[in-house]
């Protein structure tokens, strides 16, 4: 771990009003603003300067709101499509891979886009004292945040469904300073996030704070800033699969920066995230032009979120309606949202391995799903340029490689726990 310390302070800018707030090392939210917004890291450099590429991760922490820089980051790698490309008949297809490929520069070892966020939350993080990092996952988020914070001995406690604790695998052994909890099997990740908020309300516990942490978010922008600068230019179109929204709402901020960056283009690419059906309810609410997410049964939520793929996509209460969340990114890109079943999204994964030679994760199979429907359905023209985000893969080549070693619960929780009972247990945990 170094210290970084950047030209200047940066401050903090809600969306919703426009005011600039000095950043304090974990705020989360505008202070005393009515309604909730999203904020945004106004940094001293109005242009990316671009370190080594030894330096992973940090080599855009120009753009970065870190306090110091971690051992161990990789950054996504971004190259011009062949393969796939001349299957859907696109001529300007890039891809942006983040994961374990290593003959493309790609040596994620979680073999996902969420190594970049958990380096960019860990590196903002101010270690004021012993207080213990809490975080909710459905799995690839876990499995990232577990990796940095065993390598840089940063205590963690991960609340995670048990039906999605096989997500939880390493290369190497973890750190004791690494816990798990869980919520009993069937539930999905809005109870691990309750669970996660339970615990956060115990002193010495403190809130990662998942969309509304500025670090999360231009954690995950890495992947816009590898594509940009790759290029040359800004891309006309941006595919993702979603299940918060959170990196194409980083995605979209990114853009905005290289605009007014002024070497990049000013052009804004059309956001096109896609939801793995029959979970789609911000597909829903954009279809019908609604802010608001359709109400979902709770059992029903846990029941389709159950029968999808992707299941780390399967959000109930993603930042979509919040001022500067999905909504308004995808207002203002000219967006959409698409959606992609099982059966398409595994057809897309065989395709991606026959034309490019890599395995990719069911939530990076949805989106390159939906790309496929638009191709074929010239929705895209040919030589439009467009940026594929591959969020996760080389899984299955890095497990037959590497031993395994797995993170197993601390303790299991019903559905419901009781606040005094999770308290207990994760104070236990960390004494």
């Amino acid at each position: 771990m170094q210290e970084y310390n950047p030209a200047s302070p940066f401050g903090l800018k809600s969306y919703a009003t426009g005011a600039v707030y000095p950043d304090d090392g974990w705020t989360l939210d505008a202070p005393g603003e009515g309604a909730p917004s999203l904020l945004r890291v106004n940094y001293p450099h109005r242009q990316i300067q671009i370190g080594n590429p030894a330096l992973g991760l940090f080599q855009f922490a120009s753009w970065l709101p870190v306090r110091q820089t971690l051992n161990g980051s990789s950054a996504p790698v971004s190259f011009r499509s062949n393969g796939l490309a001349r299957a859907l008949g696109l001529k300007n297809l890039w891809i942006t891979f983040s994961g374990y490929w290593p003959e493309k520069g790609g040596m994620m070892e979680t073999c996902s886009f969420k190594e970049l966020e958990a380096f960019s939350v860990c590196s903002r993080w101010p270690f004021k004292g012993h207080e213990v990092l809490v975080v909710a996952s459905a799995g690839n988020t876990a499995r990232a945040f577990a990796r940095v914070c065993a390598d840089n001995h940063i205590p963690l406690l991960l609340c995670v469904p048990e039906d999605n604790l096989e997500a939880l695998w390493s290369g190497r052994p973890y750190s004791d300073c690494v816990k798990v909890i869980s919520t009993r099997s069937g539930s999905d990740y809005f109870d691990a996030i309750h669970l996660s908020n339970l615990a956060a309300a115990t002193p010495g516990f403190i809130a990662e704070g998942g969309a509304r942490n500025v670090a999360r978010r231009d954690g995950m922008a890495a992947t816009v800033l590898s594509a940009v600068t790759t290029i040359g230019r800004i891309p006309d179109y941006y595919f993702q699969s979603v299940g918060s929204g959170t990196g194409a709402i980083a995605a979209w901020e990114a853009n905005l920066r290289f605009m007014a960056d002024g070497r990049f283009g000013s052009n804004k690419m059309k956001l096109m995230v896609v939801q793995n059906d029959p979970f789609v309810p911000m597909y829903t609410a954009w279809q019908s032009g609604s802010r608001e997410l359709p109400q979902m049964d709770e059992d029903q939520a846990r029941s389709l979120s159950g029968c999808i793929m992707a299941r780390v996509l399967a959000n109930r209460k993603p930042p979509y309606g919040i001022a500067g969340g999905l909504f308004d990114a995808l207002t203002d890109t000219g967006g959409c949202v698409l959606k992609a079943n099982n059966a398409e999204g595994e057809a897309a994964a065989a395709l991606f391995l026959e034309t490019e030679g890599c395995d990719i994760h069911p939530a990076a199979a949805i989106a390159t799903a939906a790309l496929i429907a638009q191709a074929r359905n010239r929705q895209i023209l040919e030589n439009a340029l467009v940026m594929l985000n591959i969020t996760g893969g080389g899984e299955e080549r890095y497990k037959k490689e590497q031993p395994l070693h797995f993170l197993q619960p601390a303790h299991v929780f019903p559905v419901q726990p009781r606040a005094e009972d999770v308290s207990h247990v994760i104070r236990e945990l960390f004494a």
